[in-house]
């Protein structure tokens, strides 16, 4: 998908809070084992309780509650592209703005720790990115980043394949409908983050999809539509894909009496030298 093709695909994606909600339902009703994703992303960091804290991409504020519960002393900002999600955030108007994650508006050194969670796959310009984000971290801040695997949904991707060919008038390649292979990722995001960062530790939480019928997990992937269906061959249509779908799950659900899906999901945490590195370059330095 060409750049500006995408950016107009995120910008209906986000234009509302449609989708998050539906990702966000769909991973607390239906995930195995049953995990709060929002506190477990947050404690991947050790917070001291006083940090200030940059919140990008917010969308609708998911971690804020949550964070701001379990230190309520954090200085909390958030930048995001989508004046409706902004205008859905629960902080105060003050400390929220509609920027850009290549252009920050903050100052040199002003955050303890920058949350990038879910974001960085959308980026145009992943290393421009990080680049900023070092530039409004301080010297020993941290930058939290969760992110979905490369492998994730595998049993969706193969139904989408198998109805894609029958669809497809020549059995064209079909491109995944999850993450493109070039996005952040698990498997690549340590590596990007090493070329930024002294330090980056990956930390991953597998679950399980377990559908009883087959409206929700339509709806899950219909979530989707706005992201990926120009992936899509040109001679298949997405409502077209969407009804062999349907008769493929059902026939699953009949035969297994449940759809499971694995999905895979993690946390990388990236610092020069702080949190969880503290310890390893203090040692560095008295031995050097």
């Amino acid at each position: 998908m060409a750049a500006a093709e995408q950016g107009e695909a995120i910008r209906r994606y986000y234009a509302t809070d449609r989708n998050l909600r539906i990702l966000e339902e769909t991973y607390a009703k239906y995930c195995v084992p049953r995990t709060d994703f929002v506190n477990w992303t947050l404690d991947a960091v050790g917070w001291a309780g006083d940090e200030a804290v940059l919140d990008i991409g917010v969308g609708t504020g998911s971690h804020y509650a949550c964070l701001l519960q379990r230190q309520p002393g954090i200085s909390y900002f958030a930048v995001d592209l989508s004046p409706y999600l902004l205008s859905q955030h629960p902080c105060n108007a003050g400390r929220l703005a509609y920027g850009d994650a290549l252009r920050l508006p903050y100052a040199d050194n002003a955050f303890d720790v920058v949350m990038a969670n879910h974001v960085l796959y959308h980026v145009a310009d992943v290393d421009s990115c990080l680049r900023e984000i070092k530039r409004v971290l301080k010297p020993d801040g941290r930058l939290l980043a969760s992110t979905d695997s490369l492998q994730t949904t595998p049993e969706l991707q193969v139904l989408i394949r198998r109805a894609i060919i029958l669809l497809s008038d020549n059995g064209s390649q079909v491109q995944p409908l999850c993450l493109p292979c070039d996005a952040f990722a698990l498997e690549n995001g340590t590596r990007i983050l090493a070329r930024h960062f002294y330090a980056v530790v990956r930390h991953d939480l597998p679950g399980i999809l377990t559908f009883d019928a087959v409206d929700p997990a339509l709806e899950y992937l219909e979530s989707m539509r706005d992201l990926r269906q120009h992936d899509l061959p040109a001679n298949v249509s997405w409502d077209d894909m969407m009804l062999i779908m349907h008769q493929q799950m059902t026939q699953l659900l009949q035969l297994l009496g449940k759809l499971e899906i694995n999905i895979g999901f993690g946390a990388l945490v990236a610092s020069d030298c702080g949190d969880f590195i503290n310890e390893f370059v203090t040692r560095g330095q008295r031995e050097t």
